[in-house]
């Protein structure tokens, strides 16, 4: 791609710049929760409508995907953001903040809907310079298991029109606004949800002769499911095995009859994973039966690793230092945290990226939190950087 279009890209990214902080901050005062987004698929619908963007809706139910059609032969790539927000009590003081009491987009989702609307304004100004196709995918529910992202894989209209590769970025408030960073490989752990119930012999505390406690056995279990922790460190796979609930409905001199746990397991080697799903089982199992009490155990699957495309991401990170400059462009560490992304990759040459949204000399904001504000200036790198990432991508692919 020369440099008289990337130019004009980053000059149109700074004219529609107002009018797409605008559309960040509408989308951000009308929050909706996962699998419920009909009025943000609506003003997305609006937004494509005012640009004459072909689009399909109803997708995976409030799903929309538009269609940009270049002027040049070439592959398709598609972009993806999110459209649904948290149940979560906002506390910015914003004059914008949610209209919705606790919802609220605190994971930057409206500005990844607001930096896809942004770049699709200028992809479709610069279409006769586009080799291919780029598909705008908003998805809904992100959020929530099972996750929206196997929906829209699943529809006629994405089978139809499947991208040969496809993009999508998050914020990271961690980094300042301006900075971008990649990861080629795994970038994003799996996440499973545990669910553990521990049946005993309850009755008076003081009486312990008489019981079969399962609070002690919950307690075992919790201790030696920790090991699976270390067998990781051991086998340098990525590991993380928290118990976040202990629900012990007892009282100072009563036992209870059961106990339930639940936690999550997290890693980035589908093959350790369902290794341990069993660790799991058989570890609980064995420590209940032991003690004398019985265990339920169950293992939700949740989202697989996000896993980058070795040769797409660092031709993108190649791109980017291009557009940007070296300095701006960052290599991201592992993330234990998850994305339904994961299940495009798994099928498509993907790079997924972080956009820093931090601001200079103040504290980090925290993602899932009611304080958490995005720096909005990074919109105007970020929409540019994108519709320069899927131009050029499509460029160098249609003339290998």
């Amino acid at each position: 791609m020369n440099m008289e279009l990337s130019e004009r890209i980053k000059q149109l990214s700074i004219e529609y710049n107002s009018r797409i902080i605008e559309l960040y901050q509408e989308l951000h005062a009308n929050p909706e929760l996962s699998f419920q987004e009909y009025g943000t698929a609506a003003r997305v619908s609006r937004f494509l409508d005012k640009l004459g963007i072909p689009y399909e809706q109803g997708i995976a139910e409030t799903g929309v995907i538009g269609i940009i059609q270049g002027g040049k032969p070439g592959p398709l790539i598609a972009i993806r953001a999110e459209l649904d927000a948290l149940p979560v009590y906002e506390k910015t003081n914003l004059e914008f903040a949610s209209r919705d009491e606790g919802v609220m987009h605190a994971c930057g989702h409206d500005l990844h809907m607001a930096n896809l609307l942004g770049a699709a304004m200028i992809l479709n100004d610069l279409r006769d310079d586009i080799y291919g196709g780029v598909l705008l995918v908003f998805q809904p529910a992100e959020e929530l298991l099972p996750g929206g992202a196997l929906d829209i894989i699943q529809s006629e209209f994405f089978r139809d029109n499947k991208p040969d590769f496809m993009m999508a970025l998050h914020v990271l408030p961690e980094l300042e606004a301006g900075k971008v960073g990649f990861r080629p490989g795994p970038y994003m752990a799996s996440g499973d949800e545990l669910y553990i119930k521990v049946k005993g012999k309850g009755g008076h505390a003081a009486l312990r002769n008489t019981l079969i406690d399962p609070i002690l056995i919950a307690s075992q279990i919790v201790i030696e499911l920790q090991k699976i922790n270390q067998q990781g460190v051991e086998q340098n796979i990525p590991t993380v095995l928290s118990i976040g609930k202990f629900i012990a409905q007892g009282a100072t001199n009563i036992i209870p009859d059961e106990v339930n746990l639940e936690g999550t397991f997290r890693t980035m080697n589908e093959e350790w994973r369902y290794m341990v799903h069993e660790l799991i089982r058989s570890i609980s199992g064995r420590i209940a039966n032991e003690m004398g009490g019985e265990c339920e155990v169950e293992v939700v699957g949740g989202y697989p690793s996000v896993v980058n495309n070795v040769k797409l991401t660092e031709m993108a990170a190649s791109l980017a230092a291009t557009f940007l400059g070296n300095d701006k462009v960052i290599e991201l560490p592992l993330r234990m945290t998850t994305d339904d992304f994961a299940y495009y990759s798994q099928i498509i040459p993907s790079v997924y990226f972080r956009v820093g949204v931090g601001f200079p000399n103040l504290p980090e904001g925290r993602l899932h939190s009611g304080t958490f504000v995005p720096n909005e200036d990074a919109l105007e790198n970020s929409v540019a950087l994108t519709a320069w990432l899927a131009m050029s991508i499509l460029a160098q692919k249609a003339n290998e």
